[in-house]
């Protein structure tokens, strides 16, 4: 890799955040940030256009999560690594960043060195995971005798998550379509699908499937 400069796309809806990681990243002298998105939508077109080497991604954005995000970048470009950023070691999170394909998850208040360590390792085509989530992944399946758990992904499509994350956060029915691009009857519709799916049919109980599931932490 000597002579090689990582390209990197930052991800994150705080700008403070984002300042910071540009920083940290641009004193090592083979690392380059060369866009910055504050969505999960804008990440996603990002990457497929720009193809950066390394995409650091916040797990839980408005509009639309890390995760989700995550599994639509590595489907568009299988050669980006995603390394996943977020608040929490809970094991839902890191579990969900692996299956949407994620190659790294570093918590951000241990994330200064183990950036860095976690770019040059994906770049090896290895997985990096702090040990804080690591010891958090551990700990929880020791108490829970590793029992399987339905993701959300399995559940509804990825259509279906995104409206149930906007639902969460408190966009209309109007607002969602005109922010997806379809049609007010088109959003109903899989307001319905969602409530049958999961057997949930208000907003408030909606709303902590959300949040449980990762979806949203409405905390942006």
């Amino acid at each position: 890799m000597a002579g090689l400069i990582i390209k990197i796309l930052l991800v994150d809806d705080h700008q403070i955040i984002r300042e910071g990681l540009r920083m940290l990243l641009e004193q090592q002298s083979d690392m380059k940030v060369i866009a910055e998105a504050d969505n999960g939508r804008a990440a996603v077109a990002l990457a497929r256009n720009l193809l950066p080497d390394v995409v650091l991604i916040d797990v839980a954005m408005p509009g639309m999560n890390g995760i989700d995000a995550t599994r639509r970048i590595v489907k568009a470009a299988p050669s980006v690594k995603v390394i996943g950023l977020s608040m929490y070691a809970d094991r839902h999170f890191v579990v969900e960043m692996i299956n949407a394909g994620a190659s790294g998850y570093v918590q951000k208040c241990c994330a200064g060195k183990d950036i860095e360590i976690a770019i040059r390792t994906v770049m090896t085509q290895d997985k990096y995971f702090c040990p804080l989530s690591v010891n958090e992944l551990a700990r929880k399946n020791l108490r829970t005798g590793l029992q399987p758990r339905i993701a959300v992904s399995s559940v509804l499509t990825a259509r279906e998550r995104e409206v149930l994350q906007l639902l969460a956060e408190g966009q209309s029915t109007r607002e969602m379509a005109a922010l997806l691009h379809v049609s007010v009857k088109t959003i109903e519709t899989h307001r319905q699908k969602i409530s049958k799916k999961l057997s949930i049919d208000n907003v408030a109980e909606l709303t902590k499937y959300a949040i449980r599931e990762g979806l949203t932490s409405l905390e942006s």
